[in-house]
């Protein structure tokens, strides 16, 4: 159940050429809704980065619910006093083989850190994973998966991608779920910890800001060669 973006096979096909004709784009949303737009032209050269994981270095893991994190540097005199919680828009263009371009959104971030160089404003933003940073107190709550995954979501104001029916679904999705008195929670998104092991998946923010659970997928998807 490893969720994918879709893409038309043209791109899948461009994507695994050995050269690659491609570039970026993106939008600032200011929390007072002003909207910066810049493109390839305004970001400093290998200065951004998405990092994204599921799991640990040294082990495959159930329940993770790790955040992504985002950096970027750019060519900008935008006042970084503007830039608190501010929303980054990414997406990533690439050529397809009759020259035409097909963008991919790379999903939404909130700026955390904003620093000001002389022509350059350098930004470090993570995903709505952190929204879930809040302390949590319903310890008498009672319910089944999509219950408590329903209360962290309205709680920490972040949509969730899946419906009732589709948690309710997957492994233990009907189970009644309850929290013992005696627990080391302390946050929203330790309780997506245990319900992730529960539905025997991990959780992650997808390219739409959403909530989602994935699941480490059985079959092969691509074959690494030798050269």
């Amino acid at each position: 159940m490893v969720s994918v973006y879709p893409v038309s096979d043209a791109f899948l096909q461009a994507v695994q050429e050995n050269t690659r004709k491609f570039y970026w784009t993106g939008r600032i949303t200011t929390k007072a809704e002003v909207v910066h737009e810049f493109d390839f032209r305004d970001i400093v050269k290998g200065s951004g980065y998405i990092s994204h994981q599921c799991c640990g270095s040294t082990e495959i893991e159930l329940g993770t619910v790790y955040a992504a994190e985002m950096g970027i540097s750019l060519f900008s005199q935008i006042d970084r006093y503007t830039m608190e919680n501010a929303k980054i828009e990414l997406y990533y263009h690439l050529q397809l083989a009759d020259s035409s371009y097909e963008v991919l959104p790379m999903g939404i971030f909130e700026v955390s850190e904003a620093n000001r160089h002389i022509k350059t404003l350098e930004l470090k933003a993570y995903d709505y994973m952190l929204r879930f940073e809040k302390s949590f107190n319903s310890f008498e709550t009672v319910g089944n998966a999509y219950a408590f995954l329903d209360l962290c979501c309205k709680a920490c104001a972040v949509e969730m991608a899946h419906t009732q029916a589709e948690i309710e679904v997957m492994p233990n999705g009907t189970e009644l779920l309850s929290i013992y008195p005696e627990n080391d929670i302390e946050t929203y998104r330790d309780v997506l910890y245990f319900v992730g092991q529960v539905l025997g998946g991990f959780f992650c923010i997808n390219r739409e800001g959403k909530l989602e659970l994935r699941k480490y997928g059985t079959q092969p998807v691509m074959e690494v060669k030798s050269r």
